[in-house]
Parts: C-alpha cells; sequence; structure tokens
C-alpha cells in the first residue's frame, strides 16, 4: 500500500511560515535542495492545498528560466509531470498536470492507494496535513528543522487532542545546521 507522507520546512519552534506569512528562513543551500530532489523521485501523486498549490505554479514553467541551476532544472523536470491534485474550494481550474480533487481528502486517499501506482502519496500545506493527521491518514511525518525561532505563524504540527506515537527513521544533519527527520507512524 501506498504511504502517505507529510514533508515541509519546520523552524525549530515548531512553524512553517512566519506570523508575517513568510518563509525566507526556509531557502535551501544546495545540500538541502538535493535532498528535496532525492524525496520528489518517490512521490508518485503530490496532493497540495490551494496556497501551496500557488506558492508552487513557478515551477510550472520555471524551465524557460535562464537563471536556474542544473539543481533547480532537475527539480522542474521531476515536478512538472509529477500528478497533482489541489484542494481548493474557491479555484475552478489549476494548471499543469494538476487536477481539483474531486472528493474529500478521506476519499481521495483511499481511492489513490487503490489504484495501481508507485511511489508515495505526499501532502503539502497545513491546512490539508491538518486535515489528513485529523482522519489517521498520515504514515509518515519528514521535517527539516531550520536553526531558527519565528515566534508563531502556521504550525508543522496540526493542534489536535490525541496522541500519536512516532517511530524515528531517519536523521541527517546539513552543513547549514538544518536537520532532516523522518518519522513514521507507529500502528
Amino acid at each position: 500500500m501506498r504511504s502517505v507522507t507529510y514533508s515541509m520546512n519546520v523552524s525549530l519552534d515548531g512553524y512553517i511560515v512566519g506570523p508575517d506569512g513568510g518563509f525566507n528562513w526556509t531557502t535551501p543551500d544546495e545540500e538541502i535542495f538535493r535532498s528535496w530532489i532525492d524525496e520528489i523521485r518517490e512521490v508518485g501523486v503530490h496532493l497540495l492545498g490551494r496556497r501551496l498549490y500557488e506558492t508552487m505554479l513557478y515551477w510550472e514553467d520555471a524551465d524557460q528560466d535562464p537563471s536556474l541551476d542544473d539543481s533547480q532544472l532537475e527539480w522542474t523536470a521531476l515536478w512538472k509531470p509529477l500528478p497533482k491534485v489541489v484542494f481548493s474550494s474557491t479555484l475552478s481550474a489549476v494548471q499543469g498536470n494538476a487536477r481539483l480533487a474531486s472528493g474529500g481528502l478521506a476519499e481521495e486517499i483511499e481511492r489513490l492507494r487503490a489504484e495501481p501506482g508507485e511511489g508515495d502519496i505526499a501532502i503539502g500545506g497545513a491546512t490539508l496535513a491538518a486535515e489528513a493527521a485529523a482522519l489517521g491518514l498520515i504514515d509518515e511525518y519528514r521535517a527539516r528543522v531550520y536553526p531558527v525561532l519565528i515566534g508563531g505563524g502556521i504550525p508543522f504540527f496540526p493542534q489536535r487532542e490525541r496522541r500519536v506515537d512516532l517511530e524515528l527513521v531517519e536523521t541527517r544533519t546539513f552543513s547549514s545546521k538544518a536537520i532532516y527527520l523522518r518519522y513514521r507512524v507507529a500502528r
């Protein structure tokens, strides 16, 4: 069965976006960017909320930007053809290899897990991930923790009142002093 993964950059105090809506503290160096490339290779479909979808639209035609380096071109080549499902109540159309979700999150994940296919089902966006977590649908949490305290904003971990036990699967310390943590939900 395909795993559902939630992976984001996060501040040490637990936020993916600061109180001002910014995330400039997460600009990846080459080593961290390579780790994102390695991770996206394992993804078969990406589920996104509207805000993250709109942020990631840049990569749909980034390959036309002559200033991109080899790693950025490699990311674009992987991201662009990747099937994406966008959850939005305000968008009427999406671009690239994306479609609007036709059902609820649980129904979409159940359908995707039942379909033949390889690769993880990745979830991006805090609101969408919070819904998936509340439904017990996330199999792995992956965080690239940056050594910064931003004091508030959108939390990586949704606020909920149930315990979830995790098993540490992998850690990695980057030269920038950011740390990668990969946890599997203990079932």
